[in-house]
């Protein structure tokens, strides 16, 4: 499918502002102007196209790294709360919520990423109450993931045991994760309508019910912990019932302000059907972020094995990279909903474009956090305890990490550009071999056999994010995008079909010549009604109710006849049926 067949999208270009004559010299060090020329200097520099993708992205990301945040938070002020109980029951829920992770959370969340692909193509295609379709296939996989995750999380204390952790911290983890087991149909359908949304360009929703669930969560910590004195079993019970109020939340403000009446066209037994392409992508996608978060995880079994002190610091430095990974993850977001789009709605140049500048953009923020990182690396475990051992474990690797975290925003944001793209199968290969047969063995050999602990283990994962930074950036410079655009349009139920001449039918009863169009070029039929062909530069646009109806044919005004040879484009654009969704 050739982009060049299509009609232009238009995107807005910043216009750009020369200096005037004399701003340069009236830009003397300590004034007001010399700020702004500076940044009209450093704008010059920056092509039109870049400005405005940038911006674009920054509308996207900067919400999902709070939404994500929220998300994050709720586990995070647990942890905090439970940490000033004492050493013991640091380490007990660290490994509780990390279990939670490895066998509930992660799965969730990595079927989840499935939306990246195809809500964000078919939405960018037009192909609207499909958008509707997918989420109900989601809904129900999502419900029956709980069943295999819950019968390994009643079994979480024997399973700790085998592994030859403490018989206390194993104790406090199973209590944890049993109190918490109710809530993990709320928290993977919280994930499913976050990419249900966020894949539509609509952010700001999490934003908000993630900040009322935070604030329910610190209340009843506090309650919970304190004047009720119910120590880690509180704790859970608190992190429990945040879930829910996160996940209702949100339902209910979907509910409230319409978000889904465009893409909504109610329960359909369509969602029984077309299971295999789901399931073939919801696989590589699980694994995808599956084989890369377990890595980390065992990371803290493997710190358990040394002792409470290691796994501590182990605990404390996994969360400060979750934190400092928020801004990443926001862009990788970003970048599979604007490149998603783009290929739905087969704008090849749109999708390159969002292809760099989020990995760009990911790599800038990335050295200033690093810095951060490492000039704060003595006082930030004060968060987390006093204990002077652990808080000197966690000063030595967060050099390290510095390091790593580089590396890993490049990895991560070109994560998400293949999400968007459909390639999850390549990121779930390359997260398999980097991280299973060498980041691994490297920082266990270093871990046990050098005697670095874990420092040796951080080591280990610097090289294998390392080598998927190079791999990722190779694989994408390479990236056959018309391929993937006409992998995009099948996934959104879009049928290409076979250029045709166009023909002149006459009208015998009629006076005059009646000319239709047999689908000029590659004519575009939806699988269903209401297709609106998207623009991917604006992000949460509102569709109107009016639909195109496809038949094969479209017939054209005698104005038209005149040129009856010209290609009629696959996607017509129509400005005043769209709007911005408030």
């Amino acid at each position: 499918m050739d982009g060049s067949s299509k009609t232009p999208v238009k995107y807005c270009e910043s216009v750009k502002e020369d200096l005037k004559p004399g701003e340069a010299a009236a830009s003397v060090p300590g004034s007001g102007d010399c700020w702004g020329s500076c940044l009209k200097r450093v704008r010059l520099f920056i092509p039109p196209d870049y400005r405005h993708e940038l911006l674009q992205l920054v509308k996207l990301a900067g919400p999902v790294i709070i939404s994500q945040l929220m998300v994050f938070m709720l586990s995070f002020v647990s942890t905090v709360f439970c940490g000033h109980l004492g050493k013991t029951e640091l380490a007990g829920v660290a490994l509780s919520i990390a279990v939670v992770n490895v066998t509930g959370i992660s799965i969730g969340t990595g079927l989840s990423l499935t939306c990246d692909t195809l809500i964000s193509q078919t939405y960018g295609s037009g192909n609207l109450k499909r958008v509707g379709v997918i989420l109900q296939r989601g809904i129900l996989i999502l419900l029956l993931a709980c069943f295999p995750c819950w019968a390994i999380l009643i079994n979480t204390e024997p399973l700790l045991l085998a592994v030859k952790q403490s018989p206390e911290v194993a104790s406090l983890a199973q209590l944890y994760v049993k109190i918490f087991m109710p809530a993990l149909p709320a928290a993977f359908m919280y994930q499913l309508q976050g990419r249900y949304l966020q894949n539509q360009g609509i952010i700001w929703p999490q934003v908000v019910t993630g900040v009322v669930a935070n604030i329910f969560n610190a209340i009843t910590q506090y309650i919970f912990l304190y004047p009720l004195d119910l120590g880690v079993a509180g704790s859970s019970a608190a992190n429990a019932i945040s879930q829910y109020v996160l996940s209702v939340a949100l339902y209910v403000y979907i509910g409230w302000k319409g978000l889904h009446k465009a893409t909504w066209g109610g329960w359909t037994m369509e969602c029984l059907q077309e299971w295999g392409p789901f399931v073939k992508l919801a696989i590589p996608s699980m694994l995808m972020l599956c084989l890369e978060w377990w890595m980390f995880e065992i990371g803290g079994f493997l710190a358990g094995l040394i002792s409470e002190a290691e796994l501590g610091a182990q605990s404390i430095i996994y969360e400060l990279s979750v934190v400092a990974y928020m801004f990443p993850l926001g862009f990788a977001a970003a970048a599979s909903v604007r490149v998603g789009n783009a290929l739905g709605a087969g704008n090849l140049e749109q999708a390159k474009l969002s292809c760099k500048i989020p990995i760009i953009c990911s790599f800038c923020i990335a050295c200033f956090v690093s810095v951060i990182a490492s000039s704060t690396r003595k006082v930030v475990g004060y968060i987390f305890t006093t204990d002077q051992e652990i808080l000197q474990r966690v000063a030595d690797v967060m050099v390290i990490f510095s390091f790593m975290h580089l590396a890993d925003a490049v990895a991560g944001v070109a994560g998400g550009v293949l999400r968007g793209a459909g390639k999850q199968a390549i990121g779930a290969l390359c997260n398999l071999v980097g991280y299973y047969f060498i980041g691994f063995p490297i920082g266990a050999s270093l871990m046990f056999a050098a005697n670095m602990g874990i420092e040796g283990l951080w080591t280990g994962l610097t090289i294998c994010v390392l080598m998927q930074a190079i791999f990722f950036v190779t694989y994408l410079s390479k990236l056959d995008w018309k391929k993937a655009a006409d992998e995009a349009l099948v996934r959104a139920g879009v049928q290409i079909k076979e250029e045709k001449e166009v023909v002149r039918i006459e009208n015998p009863d009629s006076d005059q010549n009646q000319y239709e169009v047999c689908t000029a070029t590659f004519h575009c039929e939806s699988s269903e009604e209401g297709r609106t062909p998207q623009d991917p530069s604006v992000p949460g646009q509102n569709k109107s109710n009016h639909h195109h109806h496809h038949s094969g044919k479209r017939s054209v005004s005698p104005a038209a006849a005149f040129t009856p040879w010209t290609h009629i484009a696959a996607y017509d654009r129509h400005p005043h049926s769209r709007g911005l969704r408030k």
